[in-house]
């Protein structure tokens, strides 16, 4: 009872709570033990149990079942004041996702008498403002039954191990190298990358820019020493200089989520044609950094999806019923009800059916507006471009051509010349009588 009573100490007494338990037992005639009754006090006074789905939400307090997936052993560590103190983590799951459970001091004991598979009934609270785990506070077993999918494997993902590990994935999307200041002062260098495999997507960092540097998106990898982070949201590795990146001929299918079952929590890669797009807007960072943000709607024929996409990812040019690949996109729920996809760093936004292999350009044209897009066009070819141009104005870019798109380096406003307008009627005249 005691257990129970920790999730409502600050709504009523103890000898209050004992009342309404063993008020409840009397009601059931005695159909229900003294736990199940203590737990039907508390969901009568509002704080039932959630799903680890649920653990996310801005409470002081939680209770939730799950299920053993891993476990590490007592750790003995200092303390700043140099005391000794002993810490032990759980990882639990449900059918709603996984979470970390970090046992204190005496708590850390617990580990030892239970084992993997078994069910525990937690109270805990996050550390700060952290959601990523959960500091117990009180723990038992349970004998309930838990649907959880998440096995250990050869990954790492499902494990507290901090092993490192081999990798079969492909290279979904990399980013230009970083510089970071390392921790006595100097600089170095790191690169952000999005990888899959038949279990989804991660986020990879690489601490030796070389090793992803060499290889190109799309590329199928066999990786070596990859370290899992067990703190980032979804699946996180780093490499080092210890780390090896080797290309393969391996066959490597991503999964794709249905939109349907995208729900307002978690990592997600979907697909699915732009049904409706906005002109991106600009915006400055907390740090004083010019970014952008764009709204987007896909769609696969059923259900639609919005996708909010983040800084460079906002400036892809996208014109309705283009064909694109989300990956690794967080969601979250919108302001109105409805679930929105973040895209921004650490996701990847693709165009698949721009095959053509990126060239050098230099295009002279009029500026066309489409429909949440910007075309050029000379009367012979158009082109999505990205920018804030006014409607019919002359214009002369240089960049890199991908497919349909123009990724512009440069754009400088063109002088029409009367020759110019005299050749666009004669095509226009051509045009209309062929």
């Amino acid at each position: 009872m005691h257990f129970h009573y920790a999730l409502v100490d600050d709504l009523i007494t103890k000898e209050e709570f004992e009342q309404r338990v063993e008020k409840k037992i009397n009601e059931c005639g005695d159909l229900v033990d003294e736990p199940t009754a203590a737990m039907m006090v508390v969901g009568e006074l509002g704080r039932e149990h959630v799903k680890i789905k649920g653990l996310c939400a801005k409470s002081s307090l939680f209770s939730f079942f799950g299920k053993i997936i891993d476990k590490t052993e007592p750790r003995e560590f200092d303390r700043a004041d140099g005391e000794k103190g002993w810490v032990a983590t759980i990882l639990l799951g449900d059918e709603t996702g996984t979470t970390r459970l970090v046992l204190w001091d005496q708590k850390a004991g617990a580990v030892l008498d239970v084992a993997e598979g078994e069910m525990l009934e937690v109270i805990g609270r996050h550390p700060g403002k952290s959601t990523k785990e959960i500091y117990a506070l009180a723990l038992r077993k349970a004998s309930c039954e838990i649907q959880c999918e998440m096995r250990k494997n050869s990954t790492g993902h499902g494990s507290l191990s901090n092993e490192p590990v081999d990798l079969d994935v492909i290279l979904v999307a990399r980013g230009e190298p970083r510089t970071y200041t390392k921790k006595d002062g100097s600089s170095g260098e790191m690169v952000d990358a999005i990888i899959g495999d038949d279990e989804g997507t991660a986020r990879m960092v690489a601490w030796a820019p070389e090793l992803l540097l060499s290889v190109s998106p799309g590329a199928a990898l066999h990786i070596t020493g990859a370290k899992l982070n067990q703190r980032d949201e979804g699946r996180s590795y780093s490499l080092d200089d210890k780390s090896t990146v080797t290309p393969t001929d391996q066959s490597i299918a991503i999964p794709f989520t249905p939109l349907n079952a995208v729900g307002d929590q978690g990592i997600y890669t979907v697909r699915g044609r732009v049904k409706l797009v906005q002109q991106p807007r600009s915006f400055t960072t907390r740090n004083g950094t010019p970014s952008w943000v764009r709204n987007v709607t896909i769609s696969d024929g059923k259900d639609d999806q919005k996708i909010v996409l983040w800084g460079e990812n906002a400036l892809v040019p996208l014109a309705a019923g283009d064909a694109v690949e989300v990956y690794h996109a967080t969601a979250k729920p919108g302001r109105f009800g409805d679930i929105e996809l973040a895209v921004g760093r650490g996701s990847a936004l693709l165009v698949p059916e721009e095959t053509a292999q990126p060239v050098p350009v230099v295009f002279s044209g009029t500026i066309i507006p489409g429909q949440g897009c910007i075309f050029i066009d000379n009367g012979k070819d158009r082109y999505l471009i990205e920018g804030s141009f006014p409607e019919g104005t002359e214009v002369h870019v240089s960049g890199i051509l991908a497919g349909s798109r123009i990724l512009p380096d440069s754009v400088q406003p063109e002088e029409i010349s009367a020759e110019t307008v005299l050749a666009h009627i004669r095509q226009f005249r051509e045009q209309q009588d062929s």
